[in-house]
């Protein structure tokens, strides 16, 4: 049967009153032969069990409150555990076991957080123990004192022992104890404190409490004193430095509490000390491990955050200056030598970045990886971060010595400056970021500052580029048809199907501000694909309700991305025969500087679909700068001149280069059997002219903007008429 079980407890399935059981049991069999007591050891134990639940209550409250473990420390007199043995062996238990068995294993309360607390309970029940003891004791003299007449001898034996066991407690304590008059004159010290100021009892007793003040003494420190000498309040604790006689420092978590006579006035002062300087200083070793990289010895993420939101709060009047700094090509440089190499080189950039801002105010951080940060703070900061960006540049420019081997490392660096207080540390990192990618792609070792205007337009982007996947799903995407008009008769030839987003914030997108997002995602596919299958299925509608005078053609176009996919014929292919579309009635529009320099792998899904029928339009043709030439090895039967061509002709007279330039170009195209198309067809006169110019269809805002194929159908039907 389980301890619990056995003394009445009710079934704990956590095991927690089990645990505190094995507490108690401990402690009273390590105090019980040393309590003068005719209870048996479970006896002492039933009566100890409670003192250990409010210890470990007090261990878990929240707030925390060590008051409780100095009545416990009392309640100890109360039991008979009066021996100074009883105190030194209870601390003892506390400090090995109540956190072993009465922790919670909350993560909100880590195990350092725990053990501090216990100290402080160790602390509080010395104290309560010394203070219950001296009551005791005073309450034994004022008994003395009413039955001297009958017992004098006795009472004498009785404060004599009382008062050894006192002096056995104060110079047995394992913490520090010292006493002191209201004028701060030390009166007394135990072995213990002692010790703690090098050994020298002279140094510490006859010095007076004010003597013992430090630097680094918290503001109010000294008004918590003056409040407890004064009677105000009767104890304080608080975590104080002391100079040892040799010059170190000595730190202690300090408890001092005011002792009154039987009156209730105040008569003297006791202070409890426990020596942390050990743990204070694993504790800066920790949290400089914790705010500090540990390849570099730069400050990192969490440190640069610390002080950049301390800039942020600044008062008016406080700029900052930020440079977010990504060096350029690292990973070319990992990738050929490996990481440890680029570790080394790592190192020297950290070196170099630290050198470069030494002023107050300023600090160097890296974030991860190959990214590191500069802030600057103070009221010049729009003229020094600039020059603090020049300065790494230039600190970067020198080549760095790897295995051997020189690297000229580059940098990109986004710089963000400003007054504090208007924007959040998110805000601006967010905004550091995107100018250093602007500064990448414009070539990278150089620097920009933030624009909001760019940043808002990249921030579009970003949401744009994410909502994408969800926007294909959802069906938020519609398409537009625009007429190819024939220019001999002036009938509706084809139809070119342009996609459009229906976006719920931004309303509708042209293809331009979404398909550069959907190539880089690689969503253009299954979204290309969509497109297809809708022009298709149109095209094959028109062609089964208005074969009177519907168009006879649907231009798609296609992008670099779908023209490298595998299933770019067999997509094709599935989506013609599901809908019954003859393939002479599809056009794929490819832009020129997609074929530029094109391989014959890059070109054989062309050649399939051209020997199935269906047509390719070479687009934009003139602003690819390609060889002439290269127009026989394409599969092509359609040249789409760009509009750039023609736009001279929209003037009067129009440009006589713009003529002769479209005429050679029609020419050279029907010698090599190629019909042409021309974009962007505004004026009935430039209409005219690509007409006597031999040009075959076109289409612009002439003939039709886009628009819904109902639209496109009421004009073939007009034309038909």
């Amino acid at each position: 049967m389980a301890p619990t079980q056995a003394a009445g407890f009710p079934a704990d399935p956590d095991g927690l009153e089990d645990r505190l059981r094995r507490f108690a049991t401990i402690w009273s069999r390590a105090v019980f032969p040393v309590t003068a007591t005719s209870l048996t050891r479970p006896e002492v134990e039933e009566h100890l069990l409670p003192l250990a639940r409010r210890l470990r209550d007090s261990l878990h409250a929240r707030p925390f409150d060590p008051a409780t473990a100095q009545r416990v420390g009392a309640a100890l007199i109360d039991v008979h555990c009066t021996d100074p043995e009883a105190l030194s062996r209870t601390l003892g238990v506390v400090d090995a076991y109540l956190v072993l068995y009465c922790g919670s294993g909350d993560p909100a309360q880590p195990a350092e957080e725990s053990r501090a607390r216990c100290a402080k309970l160790q602390h509080a029940l010395a104290a309560g123990f010394a203070q219950g003891l001296r009551e005791r004791t005073l309450a034994e003299q004022e008994s003395i004192a009413r039955s001297s007449l009958l017992a004098r001898s006795d009472a004498v034996q009785a404060l004599h022992t009382t008062e050894e066991r006192f002096r056995a407690v104060f110079e047995g304590a394992a913490i520090g104890i010292g006493i002191a008059d209201l004028e701060g004159n030390i009166l007394e010290v135990n072995e213990t404190l002692t010790r703690m100021f090098g050994g020298l009892e002279h140094h510490v007793r006859g010095r007076k409490v004010t003597e013992w003040s430090h630097p680094e003494d918290r503001p109010h420190v000294w008004q918590l004193y003056r409040e407890l000498v004064r009677g105000e309040r009767d104890h304080y604790r608080v975590e104080k430095p002391f100079y040892r006689n040799d010059g170190t420092v000595l730190w202690t978590n300090l408890t001092v509490s005011l002792l009154r006579d039987p009156e209730g006035n105040p008569q003297y002062q006791l202070a409890l000390m426990e020596d942390t300087t050990e743990r204070r200083l694993l504790n800066l070793r920790l949290r400089y491990e914790a705010t500090h990289d540990a390849l570099t010895g730069l400050p990192n993420r969490t440190l640069f955050f610390e002080r950049l939101e301390k800039a942020l709060s600044g008062g008016e009047g406080s700029r900052f200056g930020l440079c977010y700094l990504d060096l350029d090509g690292f990973k070319a440089i990992n990738d050929s030598l490996g990481h440890a190499a680029g570790d080394r080189l790592l190192v020297e950039v950290a070196d170099r970045l630290q050198s470069c801002a030494t002023a107050p105010g300023e600090m160097v951080a890296r974030l991860g990886g190959d990214e590191f940060v500069a802030l600057t703070t103070g009221p010049g900061t729009e003229r020094e971060v600039d020059e603090l960006a020049a300065r790494i540049l230039a600190a970067l420019a020198s080549p760095i010595s790897v295995d051997g081997r020189e690297f000229t490392v580059r940098g990109s660096i986004g710089i963000v400056e400003g007054p504090a207080g208007e924007r959040t540390t998110a805000e601006v990192l967010r905004s550091a970021d995107i100018t250093m990618y602007r500064a990448k792609s414009a070539g990278g070792n150089r620097f920009e500052t933030a624009d909001p205007e760019a940043d808002a337009r990249a921030i579009t982007r970003h949401g744009l580029t994410t909502a994408l996947p969800a926007a294909l799903e959802r069906g938020e995407f519609f398409i537009e048809y625009q007429p190819l008009v024939h220019l001999g008769d002036g009938t509706v030839h084809g139809a070119e199907a342009l996609v459009r987003w229906c976006h719920p914030q931004h309303g509708v997108l042209g293809p331009d501000q979404f398909i550069p997002l959907a190539e880089h995602t690689g969503l253009i596919v299954p979204l290309g694909r969509w497109v297809l299958q809708e022009a298709v299925r149109q095209a094959r509608y028109w062609q089964e309700r208005h074969s009177d005078g519907g168009p006879l053609r649907i231009n798609v176009n296609l992008s670099p991305t779908q023209l490298h996919h595998p299933g770019l014929v067999a997509d094709t292919v599935d989506v013609l025969e599901r809908s019954g579309l003859e393939p002479g009635a599809l056009c794929l529009e490819v832009t020129e500087s997609a074929l530029i320099g094109a391989n014959e792998d890059l070109l054989k899904p062309l050649r399939q679909l051209a020997e199935m029928g269906v047509d390719i339009a070479l687009d934009d043709f003139g602003t690819g700068y390609s060889n002439l030439a290269n127009l026989r090895r394409l599969p092509v039967s359609i040249l789409k001149l760009d509009r750039s061509f023609t736009q001279g002709m929209q003037r009067h007279p129009a440009d006589p280069v713009d003529l002769k330039i479209v005429e050679g170009i029609v020419s050279l195209a029907h010698s090599l059997e190629l019909a042409v198309t021309v974009e962007g067809v505004e004026t009935g006169a430039q209409a005219e002219q690509l007409r006597e110019l031999g040009c075959d269809t076109a289409q612009g805002w002439y003939y039709a903007r886009p628009g819904p194929p109902d639209k496109l159908h009421a004009l073939s039907l007009a034309d038909a008429v």
